[in-house]
């Protein structure tokens, strides 16, 4: 019997031996990502629109949600703004035109008061742009001086492509934005056009612009970055 209990703590002692030694997997800590449109309502935004308006529309009659889509009449001039600030992340949205090309953004680190346009850099979605930097009301990045609009110190044009990198009108694009530090990376339905560094703020809240023309959105999220 003494043998017995002797041979099963050996066994046992064994057992946890080559357990230890075995790789273990850690568990998956890979940042969950936040859905910052929930695709029922505008939780966890704010609305503003162009004082000119003097409160003539209602902000639930420029930005609306239907079927999971954030749909944007584009009249009058505003925008929808995150409450909180969002630093080290990379930020994915989907957005077309329904009707007609037209002009809208996203604008990153947006810090200041409500107006039209606050401080922050812009990921150009204008038709035929999207993917070029604007820097609006003074904020500093450094971008390819050889990508400067030579009309606008504030403009910077996206990379060239060998094939057009935006979808027809009425077919959804994605953009993937990510921002590390004091760099901000641009990312059009898969191919790189634009990256800056040297970014005067790291953080900030992040806008979507109602500029003129009927825009959509969905599946808005979110990944901190470590």
């Amino acid at each position: 019997m003494r043998r017995y209990h002797l041979f099963a703590l050996a066994a046992t002692l064994a057992v946890i031996a080559i357990g230890s030694a075995l790789p273990t997997r850690a568990a998956d800590d890979k940042p969950a990502s936040i859905d910052l449109f929930n695709g029922k309502d505008l939780e966890g935004w704010r609305v503003f629109l162009t004082p000119a308006d003097k409160g003539k529309t209602k902000g639930d009659e420029v930005f609306t949600v239907k079927d999971g889509v954030l749909e944007c009449t584009g009249k009058p001039f505003g925008y929808i703004i995150t409450k909180k600030e969002y630093s080290d992340y990379k930020l994915e949205l989907e957005w077309k035109w329904p009707e007609k090309a037209g002009n809208s953004g996203v604008f990153l680190h947006v810090s200041g008061p409500d107006k039209i346009w606050p401080k922050g850099a812009e990921a150009q979605l204008w038709s035929g742009y999207a993917g070029d930097f604007w820097l609006v009301d003074g904020f500093k990045l450094t971008v390819d001086e050889t990508r400067q609009d030579p009309k606008s110190a504030r403009h910077f044009y996206r990379m060239k492509t060998d094939k057009p990198v935006e979808k027809k009108v009425g077919e959804w694009n994605k953009y993937e934005i990510t921002c590390k530090g004091d760099t901000i990376s641009l990312v059009v339905n898969g191919v790189k056009v634009n990256e800056g560094t040297e970014a005067e703020a790291s953080k900030g809240k992040i806008l979507l612009q109602s500029e003129g023309a009927p825009v959509h959105f969905r599946n808005i999220k979110l990944t901190p970055l470590k």
